[in-house]
């Protein structure tokens, strides 16, 4: 067995070398060369050719497709950079809709405490003035109209009655 793979090899090596050998000899060889040149010139001009007719039936040709695929990919890919854009931006007035519903609660909640702050100075104005009608000195009676206290009253002679 490790004859038959020992020959096996030094044959495949000898096939390599003599086809190398064969594919440079023809290379070296100007008439083969310039034949392979020409079909290669021939196939150039083919799919010129080819272009042409396609682009005169206005038909697209191979390489106008890969052209449009590519830019339909780059597209694409700019389309999902886009869509991501708006999600972020979505998400972001999301929360800015969130942080506004809370100001708006909160608001309310001013409006109320303001409500109650204006009804909170009327009750301490009223009670202010109430505690200053009790805390008030009796009116100032003029002179004329005062009363003496009975302790305080000078002791008066007794006037005769006069007989009439």
């Amino acid at each position: 067995m490790a004859d038959e793979d020992g020959i096996r090899d030094r044959l495949s090596k000898q096939g390599e070398e003599a086809l190398g050998k064969l594919a440079s000899d023809l290379l070296e060889n100007s008439l083969v060369n310039g034949a392979i040149t020409r079909a290669f010139s021939a196939r150039e001009k083919a799919v010129q050719a080819q272009e042409a007719a396609m682009g005169a039936l206005n038909l697209p040709s191979a390489a106008d497709i890969d052209r449009l695929t590519r830019r339909l990919r780059t597209v694409s890919t700019r389309l999902e950079g886009i869509e991501e854009s708006l999600d972020r931006l979505q998400d972001g007035v999301d929360r800015l809709a969130g942080k506004l519903e809370a100001l708006d609660k909160q608001a309310g909640v001013a409006e109320r405490l303001v409500h109650l702050e204006g009804q909170l100075t009327k009750l301490v104005r009223e009670v202010e003035g109430v505690s200053v009608a009790i805390d008030a000195a009796p009116p100032h009676v003029p002179r004329e109209q005062e009363r003496l206290a009975v302790d305080d009253a000078p002791a008066r002679k007794a006037t005769p009655k006069r007989k009439s």
